[in-house]
Formats: C-alpha cells, sequence, structure tokens
C-alpha cells in the first residue's frame, strides 16, 4: 500500500498553526516572528510524520559534525575519520567549531533541528549535555568522549581514567617519584581533562607516600580558543616554565594532551635541560607529529580514525532505527577502544638532576 504524501496541512494539524506558518518555519523565514516551542513542535512533527521538502529531495542527507577547533591534529584526524566514512554512507557534513563557547554550541543546537539534518555528532562531550540531551530527542546525537560522562547519549568513549593510570604507572616504573600534571582549563565543562588527572592520582595514591603530584592549570577563556593560534603550544610552554620554578623536585611532565607537551618540550630544552635524561614528559591522544623523529613523544593511542568512524557508523544506525520507529526509548549505546600506552624517548628512568 503506498504511503501518503506528507503535506503541510498535516504538520499545521498536529501543531496548530496555519501551514502558511508552516512553510515559513520550515524555510527558516520571519523565525522572529514565532516561539522556539512553537518552532521546536514544527521540527519535531515534520521529522515525526516523515515530511520532505523539495530541497531536501535533490540532496543527500546532511549530518553536522561539532567540535571545539581544528588547530590540534587530535580533532581534525577525528573529524576526517568521520569525513571518510560519511562519505562511504553517502553523507554530506557540515563542521561547525565552538571554540568551547557555549553560545556558539546552543546556536548549533538550534540550527540543528531543521529537518535537512538527519544527525548531529560532537567531537567531544558536550559543554551542556541537558540541552543536547532535549536536542537528541528531535534529531539522533552522537558524542565522542569520556567513558564516564552520563551524559545520556550514545557515545564512542575513550576510558580517560585508564588512560591516566597508564601514563602514571609508566613513569612510577620509572622511579619518578614527583610527576606534574600541565593542563588547560581543568573544570565540570572537560571531563576528560579532570579523569586523566584522577586516573593519574589514583595511581600515585595506590604507590603510596613515595609518589606525589603536581597540578599546573591555566584557565582559557573561548574568546582566547579563538584568536590565538598556538594556544596550546603556548599553555604547555608557560606551564612548565611555572612548574619549573615553583616545583623543583618534578622529574617527570604530564601534559593533558600531546600539542601542550610539545609546549612543554620547548620550554624545558629553552631552560638548557634535557629529555629524557633530566625531564620525563608524556602527552596523550598520540596525535600523526608525536612519532616525528625530532618529537618522540611517549603518549596514549585512543584509535583516532576508528573512532570518528565508528561515530558515523552509531549515528547511521540511529536515523535508521528512528525512521523505522524502531528506536527504544532511553536506551545508550557505547563503543569503546582500549587504550595502548606508546613508548618513545622522551621518557627514561629518574635522573640525578
Amino acid at each position: 500500500m503506498k504511503r501518503k504524501k506528507v503535506t503541510l496541512q498535516d504538520i499545521a494539524q498536529v501543531v496548530g498553526i496555519s501551514s502558511a506558518s508552516v512553510s515559513m518555519i520550515l524555510a527558516s523565514k520571519s523565525l522572529s516572528r514565532f516561539s522556539d516551542e512553537t518552532i521546536d513542535a514544527v521540527y519535531s512533527a515534520a521529522r515525526t510524520l516523515g515530511y520532505i521538502s523539495k530541497s531536501a529531495k535533490k540532496s543527500r542527507p546532511l549530518v553536522i559534525l561539532v567540535c571545539p577547533s581544528v588547530i590540534n591534529p587530535y580533532f581534525a584526524t577525528l573529524i576526517q575519520g568521520m569525513e571518510q566514512e560519511a562519505k562511504v554512507k553517502g553523507l554530506e557534513t557540515m563542521l561547525y567549531t565552538t571554540y568551547w563557547d557555549l553560545e556558539k554550541e546552543r546556536s548549533i543546537c538550534q540550527f540543528a533541528k531543521e529537518p535537512l539534518v538527519c544527525g548531529v555528532i560532537f567531537a567531544m562531550i558536550p559543554q551542556q549535555p541537558d540541552l543536547v540531551r532535549e536536542l537528541n530527542k528531535i534529531v539522533p546525537v552522537v558524542a565522542v568522549g569520556d567513558k564516564q560522562n552520563e551524559s545520556g547519549l550514545d557515545t564512542v568513549d575513550v576510558n580517560n581514567f585508564n588512560a591516566g593510570t597508564l601514563v602514571a604507572n609508566h613513569l612510577l616504573e620509572l622511579g619518578h617519584k614527583h610527576i606534574a600534571y600541565l593542563c588547560t582549563s581543568l573544570n565540570s565543562e572537560h571531563s576528560a581533562r579532570v579523569r586523566r588527572y584522577e586516573g593519574i592520582k589514583a595511581a600515585l595514591q595506590q604507590a603510596g607516600n613515595k609518589a606525589h603530584l603536581h597540578l599546573f592549570t591555566s584557565e582559557i577563556p573561548s574568546l582566547t580558543e579563538l584568536n590565538t593560534v598556538d594556544i596550546e603550544h603556548k599553555t604547555g610552554y608557560e606551564l612548565a616554565r611555572r612548574c619549573m620554578k615553583e616545583a623543583p623536585d618534578v622529574t617527570a611532565m604530564v601534559a593533558i594532551n600531546d600539542m601542550v607537551a610539545y609546549g612543554v618540550i620547548d620550554a624545558i630544552k629553552e631552560e638548557g635541560f634535557s629529555i629524557p635524561d633530566e625531564y620525563s614528559v608524556c602527552g596523550f591522544d598520540n596525535i600523526y607529529p608525536s612519532s616525528f623523529h625530532g618529537v618522540s613523544l611517549t603518549t596514549v593511542e585512543h584509535f583516532i580514525i576508528q573512532g570518528g568512524k565508528s561515530a558515523v557508523r552509531l549515528l547511521c544506525e540511529k536515523v535508521s532505527k528512528s525512521q523505522s520507529r524502531t528506536l527504544e526509548a532511553g536506551a545508550v549505546t557505547r563503543v569503546e577502544y582500549q587504550n595502548r600506552l606508546i613508548v618513545r624517548s622522551s621518557t627514561a628512568a629518574a635522573g640525578a638532576r
């Protein structure tokens, strides 16, 4: 039996407004005339009823990819993995960067409700999970983030607590007793950074009174993220200088990620110290420059490309289930890749500095 074509009038009857108003909302015209509740109701009804506009029939399904920035090869590689799989699946992609700006995240969530969008993938755990959970009721959402973060979203997980323990145990085995954790903004909006810190702290606590953890952080406003291209390298450089001045007993520095670790390395060398004889340095993410001979950074492999591809596959499953009305309310799917410590020449036994 042929399915009845969904019209603007059908949507209008569900929402309780005129078909002309529905047409304006779906065309993004004069949206200031309507309340957010009315706009959301139209978008939701259009999806539920299966309305397809003339423009949508001519284009491929659109997936929005959201990430903080693309200057860090971690996010650039993750996005590339997503786009590789999107091409295989016949999807169009649109990239949005937030620079950790809450208002930008809100505006992206509002745009994503439009019927031309079939799904959204966050390359990080959203800073406003309540807002994104509401979006997930209208359009399928997947996030790449921390295993322990209870976002209520389908996720491709990175076990950042485990990553922290891997690095800490490696340094403890090398005889390091004073270890520093150097991090950009460390708060609840950045759960991955917190969980890595907690993993390191737990490993050192298990080692007893012989091990000490020193914390150095720098709060970075979103506008600074946007306007400073080398912000992570610069932050690592400045935090390492602070560490060497304020905590002279430290023999190993663990950076929140590889990009920050590069700044740490430069600061240590500029002060005339050698790596790894006088300072050991570790990062996280195993971005491709970390394997270069001149860097050779000890870090943690998260399988970035594979994670990006898995996020798209997971989204496609959600879209398919939502279209066939088989999506189970409240169910959350998690995909996790096991971390792997990559030991290179930036770490060695604690020296006699």
